[in-house]
């Protein structure tokens, strides 16, 4: 529960005391540590979650790939990928019931209430001047000076340091400030606003199983409160991939709730969330341009090397920016095997989630329902995002895939005979669904650039 409270809140990124301090490592060992502590006094049973062989190829794949493609990434990338696959396993096979998944979504939440409470204040502050040094990136939050702006232009009339460049940003709390002409965000691995309204709206499903397992007023209010900071989050980030989270979120809970007419009550509870937030105008043609080429960029990486791509963490050295769509960054950098393997691995994290909710309901086992209600919500939106962001390599998609597999485990121990995998005939429906995505995704890329 700590490492995954540092991974999200990244509290050394802004309190000065602990900044040098390998507090990540450190929580990540104790977490080792304990895992083997429990499988040792015999608290957490050796099992294999669904997606654990294909997890586990997927990382031999991706450091094969960047030896052969990149082998001075390697120190880095395969450091960062390394942890991510670890949180998997030690979520996946570390909790093995409903009581151990309940608090690691417990401290999810948490999390993602402390985040949206920032960016939603965040967003309600006034303009004002943001110095950055010349070594920092356009990223980084700089340091508000207190100057009133509207633009950054009025910024450099009369700074206070000739040799800073300036952005218009707000400034909230923590010194976090926005990017874009106003876009809020977080820090760490959210501080980029469509990751930050993201992982926001994957937390609501969460406060909503909190409330369907005990209804009670604090619950009802908690449900509501997170409800109103994520679409607050959403729309402060101007976010379009954050708009289709949230509203698939809800979709799957108003759909499982009332059928067909539940789309039509989550459409009119997103409506807020779709009207206000976004960007429109020259801005949002620029960026939906630039998207367009990525996208080019990586159809051109998989043609040359369809097979094993052009390398784990080699999409930059080809191109300025990431992909900013997982499913294709996953056959450009690792080819058509990566592009199967990472594949499966969200198909069967859906199929863990949906089997959980079909069983339970014919058992009518609720604290399963809930549950496996709840990660479907996440996973139906999740793989909605990712479609507009780099992915599949993040800490948060490896965390949530974690979940599932420790949903896995509950359902095992309350019920022995369930059981998730997927067959031959299937991986090969993947491959070839695979293909013509990308061939519908090549057509519609020429023809917009064609076009533009």
């Amino acid at each position: 529960l700590g490492l995954i409270v540092l991974i999200y809140g990244r509290p050394f990124d802004f309190i000065p005391a602990l900044r040098g301090l390998p507090l990540l490592y450190f929580a990540f060992a104790f977490a080792v540590i304990g895992f083997f502590v429990d499988v040792r006094r015999g608290l957490t049973p050796l099992r294999a979650a669904p997606h654990l062989k294909w997890v586990l190829g997927f990382y031999v794949w991706c450091i094969l790939t960047a030896a052969v493609r990149g082998p001075d990434s390697l120190p880095t990338a395969g450091l960062t990928l390394t942890i991510a696959i670890s949180i998997y396993l030690l979520i996946a096979h570390g909790l093995s019931s409903f009581k151990a998944l309940e608090a690691l979504a417990a401290t999810i939440l948490t999390c993602t209430l402390l985040i949206s409470a920032i960016c939603t204040h965040q967003g309600m502050q006034p303009f004002q001047c943001v110095a950055l040094r010349a070594t920092d990136d356009m990223s980084a939050s700089g340091r508000p000076d207190g100057r009133a702006c509207e633009t950054a232009v009025t910024c450099y009339q009369e700074a206070p340091d000739p040799e800073a460049s300036y952005r218009c940003e707000h400034a909230g709390l923590l010194g976090i400030t926005s990017v874009g002409k106003g876009r809020v965000r977080y820090v760490g691995v959210l501080q980029d606003p469509n990751e930050a309204s993201m992982a926001v709206a994957m937390g609501m499903p969460l406060a909503f199983a909190f409330y369907q397992r005990r209804r009670s007023a604090t619950r009802l209010a908690l449900a509501i409160v997170t409800f109103i900071l994520a679409t607050m989050t959403v729309v402060l980030s101007q976010s379009r991939g954050g708009q289709l989270v949230f509203l698939s979120v809800l979709g799957v809970y108003f759909l499982n709730r009332f059928k067909t007419k539940g789309l039509i009550i989550a459409l009119v509870c997103a409506l807020p969330v779709l009207a206000l937030g976004g960007r429109d105008g020259e801005e949002a043609a620029s960026s939906a341009l630039e998207r367009t080429e990525n996208l080019m960029v990586g159809l051109t990486l998989f043609g040359r090397w369809p097979l094993y791509g052009c390398g784990f963490a080699q999409f930059t050295k080809h191109h300025n920016l990431t992909a900013h769509n997982s499913y294709l960054l996953a056959p450009s950098e690792l080819g058509v095997i990566g592009m199967v393997v990472w594949d499966t691995i969200i198909i069967l994290s859906i199929r863990t989630a949906w089997r959980s909710l079909k069983i339970c309901k014919t058992a009518q086992a609720e604290v399963g329902r809930i549950w496996s209600l709840a990660l479907l919500s996440i996973f139906a939106g999740m793989c909605v995002g990712v479609f507009f962001l780099s992915f599949n390599y993040h800490y948060v998609l490896w965390i949530h895939v974690g979940l599932s597999g420790a949903l896995c485990g509950a359902m095992i121990r309350h019920n022995g005979n369930f059981k998730v995998d997927i067959t031959l005939r299937e991986v090969g429906r993947v491959f070839v669904g695979g293909l013509v995505f990308l061939a519908v995704l090549f057509l519609y890329t020429w023809v917009k650039l064609r076009n533009a």
